[in-house]
């Protein structure tokens, strides 16, 4: 017999996880959508051929339901969905500083929750997700979610008490590296290089960069070494970010994000 998989919410995250799930030969006929809009729901049906439903007839019919909502929205969603989960369930949030403790307590008693870190590269099949269960969830049930999340990228199993952490680090991350990306873009064009150079230059540096650290091994301090010649242009550029204290703004920047994760589980 085969899983049904409802993935209530299809935004960015949602439909990146369903076109995921398809490339890595998932039936369609094990899939479906939780959609409200209509006009969102056509789209999905015409582009993947799956079935679009109302939230709560979705988590009716599934065995496994996949909340890709907003943390703000979870309660809400959640008092939608929970009438119609039962015992045996599995339930996974995507939703950033969402306790599963706080899950546990708004739906039937002995469905397993597992809480999900996931990031937008998933939409390229490079996602990092971070996975914990909650308190009844089996060793089977986690696997499935790992399975599940396999399909867009790494998944790494952690404590639910890093997840607030891993919020700051991955789930947050990729606008870090966009915001360094864009400042070195603008950076190039100040010093005289056409937009469209500057862009190829930086994106290929920054892959380049990611797949050398991924494929050496080596810690970042060494291959930074590696390119600073003593009293060369890169000793001094990195003079320049010592000075504007780059790393710690960094750490401040990631304790606040930490903290803001935080901040959603308690609902503020």
């Amino acid at each position: 017999m085969s899983t049904q998989t409802a993935i209530v919410g299809a935004g960015v995250m949602g439909e990146a996880l369903l076109s995921g799930l398809v490339r890595a030969g998932r039936r369609v006929d094990d899939l479906m959508v939780g959609e409200k809009r209509p006009e969102r729901a056509r789209e999905l049906e015409e582009r993947y051929g799956v079935a679009v439903l109302a939230n709560a007839e979705a988590a009716r019919k599934a065995d496994t339901v996949v909340l890709v909502v907003k943390p703000q929205d979870m309660a809400d969603v959640l008092a939608e969905v929970s009438p119609q989960l039962r015992s045996g369930q599995l339930l996974v949030s995507l939703a950033a500083g969402i306790t599963t403790a706080y899950i546990e307590s708004r739906v039937p008693a002995d469905v397993a929750v597992v809480r999900v870190m996931p990031n937008t590269p998933a939409l390229v099949d490079e996602g990092m997700a971070a996975i914990s269960p909650g308190s009844h969830c089996s060793e089977e049930q986690l696997a499935e979610v790992e399975q599940l999340m396999a399909s867009v990228g790494k998944v790494l199993r952690i404590p639910e008490r890093q997840q607030d952490a891993v919020t700051a680090i991955s789930g947050s991350g990729p606008a870090y590296l966009f915001f360094v990306v864009e400042s070195m873009i603008e950076a190039g064009v100040h010093l005289g290089l056409p937009r469209t150079t500057a862009t190829e230059l930086v994106i290929q540096t920054l892959v380049g960069s990611g797949k050398m650290l991924r494929e050496t091994g080596t810690h970042p301090a060494i291959l930074r070494e590696q390119v600073t010649s003593p009293g060369g242009t890169t000793a001094s550029a990195l003079r320049e970010l010592e000075v504007h204290k780059v790393r710690a703004a960094f750490l401040a920047a990631m304790e606040a994000a930490r903290d803001r994760s935080r901040a959603l589980a308690e609902g503020s």
